[in-house]
């Protein structure tokens, strides 16, 4: 079984635990009752410049602890008063460490920053966690789903007001994700099924996108030669996680990161 499928399993297991809690009824409840409208995730990615997604990011399959010791809500708020555009909050607890009361609390920290909350989407009842507990966009990991999942979640996200960052990693997968009219595309330089990362992965499927689509780079990125190198290849925004997080003062490293882009 790939990492992929196991991350797919311990997710399901864990969302049919998780509504026995708080029943889809509850979280729809809180939904209605909350007056924040979600923000256009997407816009921030129209402006010039490096527009970096940093990931608060305990943990990961391929790398196990990566900054065990650090608060997700400090991390965060290093990460915005450092550069950040927005920020990618792992909520998945098994293999990534992370909660949605990490989400809570750096929205409620955080009232104007963009939060993408990062878990592997296999049920829409996780679309309403998000939207509860105050994220403007979610991730849909094409490979992870089936075609009738996909754009049943893309239109229930679209509902809610959430962004959905669709995540290819195949020219297959891309076509999918074109075809499903996704006008935010994340390609991760990482294989979710064997672990390995290359950026080439990036630069090959962006030859096929057009200008209308809003490209992220996602994995591998850790020099400012890689982010011109991406950006010049058509990416609008950058998606990096476990480069910032490990040096353990993962703000400062976002401001050296996007220093040595601009210098690149």
């Amino acid at each position: 079984m790939s990492v992929l499928n196991k991350i797919a399993q311990v997710t399901r297991e864990r969302i049919d635990a998780e509504k026995q809690v708080v029943p889809l009824a509850e979280l729809k409840k809180r939904v209605i009752q909350d007056a924040r409208r979600p923000y256009d995730f997407a816009a921030v990615f129209q402006q010039p410049g490096y527009q970096v997604i940093a990931e608060v990011k305990l943990a990961s399959p391929s790398k196990g602890p990566i900054a065990p010791d650090l608060r997700p809500l400090d991390v965060a708020t290093d990460y915005l008063s450092h550069g950040a555009a927005a920020l990618s909050v792992l909520t998945e607890p098994t293999f990534f460490k992370g909660s949605l009361d990490y989400l809570a609390d750096i929205r409620k920290a955080h009232s104007e920053a963009r939060l993408l909350m990062k878990d592997f989407v296999v049920d829409p009842y996780q679309l309403w966690q998000g939207r509860a507990t105050g994220a403007d966009a979610c991730l849909l990991i094409v490979a992870m789903l089936t075609a009738d999942e996909l754009q049943s979640f893309y239109a229930q996200a679209l509902e809610l007001k959430l962004t959905p960052l669709v995540e290819v990693h195949t020219e297959n997968e891309l076509k999918t994700a074109l075809k499903l009219g996704a006008k935010l595309i994340g390609v991760n330089n990482r294989d979710l099924k064997t672990l390995t990362t290359d950026l080439q992965t990036s630069r090959r499927l962006a030859e096929s996108v057009a200008d209308d689509i809003t490209l992220i780079c996602e994995s591998g990125l850790s020099t400012g030669e890689d982010l011109k190198a991406a950006q010049s290849w058509g990416y609008k925004g950058f998606l990096i996680g476990t480069h910032l997080m490990a040096t353990g003062t993962p703000g400062q490293a976002l401001a050296d990161l996007l220093q040595a882009a601009r210098h690149a």
